[in-house]
């Protein structure tokens, strides 16, 4: 197979999921009559299939690009065929490290869930990876007056007390152990595996996790849409799912320090354009995502591999020669073998940027 030199452009990628939304996708994509479904994820560069137990669609989820030839491949595939050259040094282990990033877009509150840790899935679960995520919030509906997410229990409750309220789905005793974190368009949150969380209705955000689909779905119905049994506890059962869970509380005025992440300015470039760290590796080991803000002109040098989207304004990308436009929304891949992108932009360009994990 011929590597491909230049930026990898992704196309749309959507993803059932048990919950509604999608509709500022459908707009994004261009859709005559947007509406909300149960497809209200884009999984952008995605190497990891979906995990819906009942749907007969085998290879859902996973990214699929063109090739030089004209012809249409598992971005997976393509990485496999060149490692090195797309994500520089390590090559093959590097991709079992990229993060599976998103475009969610919700319009209802989703399940409560929570996620395991690296640690839990290679002891008990038989995976390489748990399931730390990052949220990069992009906009908010207009109809939805105070954005919010959940995120760890402020208000622990006892192991038998939680498992009592699953098996009844009592959850307005679930929702009384939370407070609504507020979330607005610019806002970055770190969910580490453990933590119990639900992210709230009208948000348009990117979500940065490790490359798997495993949750414990402790609330089984939303939207009237019921969870099948074998979705709720990674196939397992419900002592195993307890075990996932981080019952230490985080108080009302720890949440900051615990879940939102401040931007750090890592360079900055005589015309303006400047280089931000929003998650850095010193914060988890799982991924790291960087916002370059581009006015003008900015060289950066490249030794890994990245997944990119576009989330502000419109310009150019130029590696190996080649210029790349890259408009607003878009998302693509940059390959560490080009050593070297310039980003250009008249008006203003802004692009979040997602590394592999260093596990």
């Amino acid at each position: 197979m011929k590597t491909i030199k230049g930026i990898i452009k992704f196309g749309p990628n959507r993803v059932w999921r048990t919950y509604e939304g999608g509709k500022v996708l459908d707009s994004i994509e261009g859709k005559p009559e947007p509406n909300d479904s149960h497809f209200p994820e884009d999984w952008i560069g995605s190497v990891v299939e979906a995990r819906n137990p009942g749907r007969d669609n085998p290879g859902e989820g996973l990214a699929i690009v063109e090739t030089a030839d004209g012809g249409n491949i598992p971005f997976k595939d393509l990485i496999e065929s060149d490692p090195e050259y797309y994500l520089g040094r390590g090559g093959t282990s590097s991709m079992d490290a990229l993060p599976l990033v998103k475009y969610l877009d919700s319009a209802t509150r989703l399940h409560f869930q929570v996620h395991p840790t690296a640690e839990f899935s290679r002891k008990r679960l038989n995976a390489n990876r748990g399931k730390t995520e990052a949220y990069v919030i992009l906009a908010t509906r207009e109809e939805v007056p105070n954005p919010y997410i959940y995120a760890g229990f402020q208000r622990s409750p006892e192991r038998e007390e939680l498992k009592k309220w699953i098996l009844d789905q009592d959850v307005d005793s679930m929702e009384k152990c939370f407070t609504p974190i507020p979330a607005n368009p610019g806002d970055v949150f770190l969910i580490p595996g453990g933590r119990p969380h639900a992210l709230g209705e009208g948000i348009l955000m990117l979500e940065i996790m490790e490359a798997s689909d495993l949750a414990v779905r402790f609330e089984f119905e939303r939207g009237g849409f019921k969870i099948p049994e074998e979705a709720r506890f990674m196939g397992r059962d419900i002592e195993t799912a307890l075990d996932v869970f981080n019952f230490d509380p985080v108080d009302d005025d720890a949440i900051d320090a615990v879940f939102r992440c401040q931007p750090k300015t890592l360079e900055e470039a005589e015309s303006g354009s400047r280089v931000e760290e929003l998650i850095g590796y010193d914060k988890t080991p799982c991924f790291a995502i960087r916002r370059t803000i581009v006015s003008g002109e900015i060289n950066k040098p490249i030794s890994e591999g990245f997944i990119g989207i576009v989330t502000e304004g419109e310009g150019t990308a130029c590696i190996d020669g080649q210029t790349t436009k890259l408009n607003l929304w878009g998302r693509f891949f940059c390959p560490a073998g080009a050593e070297q992108l310039t980003y250009q932009s008249e008006k203003g360009m802004t692009i979040v940027e997602c590394y592999a994990g260093k596990q």
